[in-house]
């Protein structure tokens, strides 16, 4: 950058002039006050006109942002994408405004002004304009930390939800800590810096890497070939993506890599620099012919064979427009389970591959976003870590549920985490210290890495052991590089016993020698805990076991993470039930008795159960800003929908409950209540009832209900199953299913007459479902226009849902 500017008054000036010719305009300020948004209005409006794309960033840290600021901007700037940090305590303080603009040359002003008519007119405010020349790589990096904390899972949308969130929030802040003068007027006082971003090291391989390269070419393992395999399958079955997942340690990047050997030109993209580095070490030992270039903040490689991109430089229009959409054969997806995010999605709708393959160990976002959706439906081959240990691929583990005797229900739950500020006054005791050191001392082996929760957290609890004589130090985001570099490579070698760490040791990381795992922070996501426990599975010269030690407290999720260790998707699917996973016959599972207590009692209040669904529903509600349906609610909510009809009976169940429903949509639920719990619970081993079902709603909300032949039917029905490949090979690939990939209408209407119609209608609980005369009908007694279009719509809702699961299920 060159030709810095100090800019001391009249910023607003300067935005307006740098509006006008900006193709994006990315701002991120602590604070937002209507005055502000009152300056600025008419030149984000002009810039909308233009086509500018916006991007605005807002905080919630201290509730010092106006309500009626952010109603203003959700008002007048509805094509304008606006975000609001929830600093669940945490300090968040960040003054910038970037410019990209139309002919190449782009500008950031960083310094003290937030969003108020003083910070942008006459107040004291220091604030630096640095013009940028194109490609200049700290304009570079700005943007791409912005999008970083734009779509980090800190952040919502705002929209009418989450503004009358943010509105009772401000109003109970202002009550608890009534602002002073400085607050109350249109102005903001000072505070420090915000958080870093947490950031992970790659892993280093699957012991490739210390191969020569003179040596012969490298050949699959074995998970990685079962994948070759399963992906072979794929592209013969004419699929044109996939996702794999595979347990951590069993090398997805190396997998990736031979994959890759199909294909001339590949994009492979991440959302962390050091994952991006080591997929190019990785890719180079398998094609050490191949040219490689990266595609980041800092490198803009277009033209080799192979480009590592950063998913938050590529996401910017201006950047990825430099590709076109059909350039890469291949397109390899790191970490899929983060592809649902607005970034990804946003890239993977630009280009147009021949393949694209998702790979993870975590299929499951922490907030189930539909990453099943994204990859076709098409799950190659999933191999669950426990699967791994027992085939000998990954180390056994002996687990220690230890007790942890604070009650975390007295701490403020900021809709993603506990309050930082009041979870620390808890987590920095000396007394609870010394538990954790007394556990970590019966139960460890040799290299540990310790789960915290705040860098707080991890610096007293480190200075806490290393009094007691444990060679220990501290690791986070904040870490330099070669910093944490050369620690890893300590604890690796023996040198240090034990490494406190807040969000760096999950995704990409490995380190072999690994052999104890130390959890001292309430479990807040089931796929960060199952990232964290692979660390320490990696097979080790020298290594028999890992052992996991974790501290259990009545946080929420402690009475479902357990499920992490239960291949089979079923742990305490069945309510008021505790039981301990049957874990491979090579690891061990040891359970405190106070712990056994605290999970049986957790697991027998269905209060709890139902009011973490509802809570779920309510936070995917202000992330959309309107009411879920029932698919969006299983794609998209922190919850398993299965837990929906046990304990509402239906979806719509859950919304009477939760007061959701209105007078009319209520009435509807309560005269055919037990025609949705019908729909909702009745069995499916193959999805025929339900096919059958969704032919009949196609025909609107005035006529589904109406008799119908298995013959008129079975066109729809042999349509439907086998234009997915996926659904033919769920339902269509037994001796019966395989005669009905070629049409022939009398053998599908046999089908479809002895099976679903027959089945459905002479089930005891069907009452309102016949099949007399070959004619099938739903007897339900109709009144107004009004509910048959609800009646009609909350059917096609469950409809949908259970078909999207069965095949899901099946799939996996």
């Amino acid at each position: 950058m060159t030709k810095l500017q100090l800019i001391t008054s009249e910023l607003i000036r300067h935005l307006e002039k740098l509006s006008g010719d900006a193709r994006e305009i990315h701002w991120m300020t602590a604070f937002t006050m209507k005055s502000g948004v009152q300056k600025v209005l008419p030149l984000l409006r002009a810039s909308l006109e233009r086509g500018t794309s916006i991007k605005l960033l807002t905080g919630d840290y201290l509730y010092i942002t106006q309500p009626d600021a952010l109603e203003l901007l959700l008002k007048e700037l509805p094509e304008a994408e606006i975000r609001i940090w929830k600093s669940g305590g945490a300090s968040f303080h960040p003054k910038a405004y970037l410019f990209r603009g139309r002919e190449e040359n782009h500008h950031l002003i960083v310094g003290s002004s937030n969003l108020s008519k003083s910070a942008l007119t006459s107040g004291v405010e220091w604030n630096l304009l640095a013009p940028s020349l194109a490609d200049d790589q700290a304009f570079e990096e700005a943007e791409d930390q912005f999008m970083k904390l734009f779509y980090d899972e800190s952040t919502v949308p705002l929209n009418l939800e989450t503004l009358a969130e943010y509105k009772e929030n401000h109003r109970e802040a202002n009550l608890q800590r009534p602002f002073s003068a400085a607050w109350s007027a249109e102005e903001e006082t000072e505070m420090m810096l915000g958080p870093g971003e947490s950031q992970e090291i790659a892993e280093t391989g699957v012991g490739y890497e210390t191969k020569p390269a003179s040596a012969e070419p490298l050949q699959p393992r074995p998970a990685q070939q079962m994948a070759l395999d399963a992906l072979e399958a794929t592209i013969e079955e004419e699929y044109d993506r996939a996702m794999v997942v595979l347990a951590t340690g069993l090398g997805k990047t190396y997998l990736a890599a031979f994959f890759a050997r199909k294909f001339k030109r590949v994009l492979f993209i991440a959302h962390r620099e050091e994952i991006l580095r080591q997929a190019q070490r990785s890719f180079l030992h398998v094609h050490p012919e191949k040219t490689t270039g990266f595609f980041n903040a800092a490198e803009k490689e277009t033209e080799t064979d192979f480009v590592f991109a950063s998913v938050y430089t590529l996401g910017s229009l201006h950047n990825m427009e430099r590709f076109n959409p059909d350039d890469f054969d291949l397109i390899v997806v790191d970490e899929f389970h983060h592809a649902a995010a607005p970034t990804y999605e946003r890239v993977l709708d630009y280009f147009n591959p021949e393949f694209l393959l998702g790979i993870t160990a975590t299929p499951d976002r922490m907030d189930n976003k539909d990453v099943y959706a994204i990859c076709g439906g098409n799950v190659a081959i999933s191999i669950h870590f426990l699967e791994a240990i027992e085939r000998g691929w990954l180390a056994p583990f002996r687990y220690y549920g230890v007790y942890d005797d604070t009650d975390y229900s007295q701490i403020t739950w900021r809709g993603t985490r506990y309050d930082e500020e009041e979870l620390l006054t808890v987590q920095l005791r000396e007394d609870f210290a010394q538990k954790i050191y007394e556990g970590y001392m019966e139960h460890r082996e040799t290299r540990t890495i310790v789960f915290c929760s705040s860098v707080r957290q991890a610096t007293f609890m480190n200075d806490f052991f290393r009094k007691k004589g444990i060679r220990s130090m501290v690791l986070h985001g904040q870490t330099p590089r070669e910093e944490r570099r050369k620690a890893t490579a300590r604890l690796e070698a023996g040198e240090l016993e034990a490494v406190f760490t807040v969000d760096l040791f999950n995704e990409g990381v490995d380190i072999p020698r690994v052999d104890t795992l130390l959890f001292i922070r309430p479990t807040e996501s089931l796929t960060v805990y199952t990232q964290q426990i692979g660390r320490g599975l990696r097979l080790a010269d020298g290594k028999s076991h890992c052992v996991i030690i974790d501290f259990i407290g009545n946080y929420r999720n402690a009475d479902v993470k357990l499920e992490v260790f239960d291949e089979t998707g079923e742990y305490g699917e069945k309510r008021g039930r505790f039981a301990e996973p049957a874990v491979p016959e090579v690891c061990e599972f040891n359970l405190d008795l106070q712990v056994i207590n605290l999970l049986k009692e957790m697991a027998q209040k269905r209060a709890p159960r139902k009011d973490a669904l509802i809570a779920a529903y309510y936070e995917l509600k202000r992330e959309f800003g309107r009411r879920p349906d029932y698919l969006e609610f299983h794609l998209q909510a922190d919850a398993d929908s299965r837990s929906v009809k046990q304990e509402f009976g239906s979806y719509f169940g859950m919304l009477a409950y939760a007061g959701e429903l209105r007078e009319e949509e209520l009435r509807v639920w309560e005269t055919f209540k037990d025609w949705f719990i019908e729909v909702e619970k009745t069995g499916m081993n193959k999805s025929y009832k339900m096919v059958v079902l969704l032919y009949m709603l196609s025909r609107g909300s005035k006529h589904w209900t109406d008799p119908v032949t298995p013959e008129e039917v079975a066109p729809f029905f042999q349509r439907y199953l086998t234009t997915k490949e996926y659904r033919k090979r769920a339902d269509l690939s037994d001796k019966t299913g395989k005669r009905l990939i070629e049409y022939d209408e009398k053998r599908t209407a046999d089908l479809i007459a002895k099976m679903p119609m027959t089945k459905w209608s002479g089930s005891e609980k069907a009452g309102k479902v016949l099949f007399e005369d070959n004619h099938f009908s739903i007897q339900l007694p109709l009144s107004n226009a009004e509910q048959s279009a609800l009646l009609h719509h909350w059917t096609e809702q469950i409809t949908t849902y259970r078909l999207h699961e069965y095949f899901e299920r099946k799939t996996r």
